[in-house]
This record gives structure tokens, sequence and C-alpha cells, in this order.
């Protein structure tokens, strides 16, 4: 469903992730791992097309997407999670969501009802401004919204990053049921090793701009991770 063959990716002139490559099966979830500042997140911009340049091959369903801009990569049915959630304060938890619908081709504007069986919550405060709720909230509306455009690739960077605890578990089972009950192909940037080792079909570690590692989850070993990811 996503492959990246000698992927170079810049801001400016600089090469921030140079010769990156993986392939990624539909269904499967791949977890993208590396110490603060190697281009994880750049490796996510990369893939949604908001980076200044790219070099190398990136494609996604068949397709050649590495010279389309953002919003039709959404239209092709991915979708991204960023980190810091991006939700709009002065909108209601409705207008957030919805928002995400916007990148569906059928023109529906209708919000899933799975959703709410995610995040219950979402449903309770659907009329209650997204900037009037807590971090973990707003981390869910993020996801409904990503979801809301009925996505085939989902993108997520450190979605549990800054939220309290029970709600960490939450988003974990979360990502783990979209995975494997409704079978949604899933890039996730995650420092949770243990979480990492429990969801993923397989791994790639991002060191200095390039990939260091690769492997299935059996192959995460306590080695590699001191070597890469340890500080």
């Amino acid at each position: 469903m996503l492959q990246a063959k000698n992927l170079y990716s810049y801001y400016g002139k600089s090469p921030v992730l140079q010769n990156i490559g993986f392939t990624l099966e539909p269904g499967k979830l791949l977890s993208v791992l590396g110490r603060n500042g190697v281009g994880k997140t750049t490796l996510m911009r990369t893939i949604m097309g908001l980076t200044d340049r790219v070099e190398g091959t990136l494609t996604f369903d068949g397709k050649d997407i590495a010279s389309l801009p953002t919003s039709d990569r959404a239209l092709l049915g991915i979708g991204y999670i960023p980190q810091g959630r991006e939700v709009i304060p002065r909108f209601t938890v409705e207008e957030n969501i919805v928002m995400g619908t916007y990148a569906r081709k059928d023109g529906s504007r209708d919000i899933p009802e799975y959703i709410f069986d995610l995040f219950p919550v979402l449903r309770e405060f659907l009329h209650r401004r997204g900037g009037d709720l807590s971090g973990g909230q707003q981390q869910q509306i993020a996801f409904a919204r990503a979801l809301a455009m009925k996505p085939k690739l989902l993108i997520l960077d450190e979605p549990t990053e800054g939220i309290q605890p029970n709600i960490v578990q939450q988003i974990h089972e979360v990502i783990t049921r979209l995975n494997r009950e409704f079978g949604l192909t899933i890039v996730l940037v995650e420092q949770n090793v243990p979480f990492v080792r429990e969801v993923s079909d397989q791994f790639i570690v991002i060191d200095k701009g390039r990939v260091a590692a690769v492997g299935t989850s059996q192959d995460l070993t306590d080695e590699l991770i001191d070597r890469h990811l340890t500080f």
C-alpha cells in the first residue's frame, strides 16, 4: 500500500531524510522508532507532502504521490494525526470532526457511528468547543477527525505524547482495534517499546535521517533499543 525507495526529503536546501526505503502492505502496522530529532516527524510530513521538496520514489496504493499536494493525498485516503493534535479551539467537537469529511469522495458530512463507539466521550461533548477539552480529549477529537475521512492509511505521530495515563491506554486499545479489527493500515511513531512490540508487524529505526534498522517485532531486541533509542 505504501512504498518508499531512495527517498530524500528537504527543508530548504538541506536533506533531512536520506535514502529512506520501506514497504508497507495493506492491513499492516509499521512503527517508526528513533531518538528525538532524527527525522521521524519529517518522514510523516514527507508522506503527507508537507516538506519543501522530495527526491526518489513514494507510492501509495500503486500511485506515485511524490509530487502530489497534501490535499490530493488526503483525497486518496491518507489520514494524518500530527504531533500537537491541531484541534481548532473555537470550533465545536462536532465541527472539528466534520472537517475530516471534506477529504471524502462521497461528499457526505456524516460522522461514522463507530467513532463514537471508540470515543464515547465525544458524543457527550459534541457541542462543546474543542479548546475547552483536556489534552487527552483533544487527541480523541484528532483521531475522530482523521477517521471521519474513512482513510485507507492512518499516520500517527506520537499519539500518546503528553496525555494522561488512562487515555494513553484507551488510545493504545483504539490503535490495536483499528488495525486488527477494522484492518486499517497504520504508520505509527511511538516511544512506548512494549506497545510497539505488541502491535507492530514491522518497524524501522531512523537515525540521523537514515534507516538504521528494519525488522519485525521479534527483531526489536533490547540491544537494538539500547543502541538506537536510549539517551
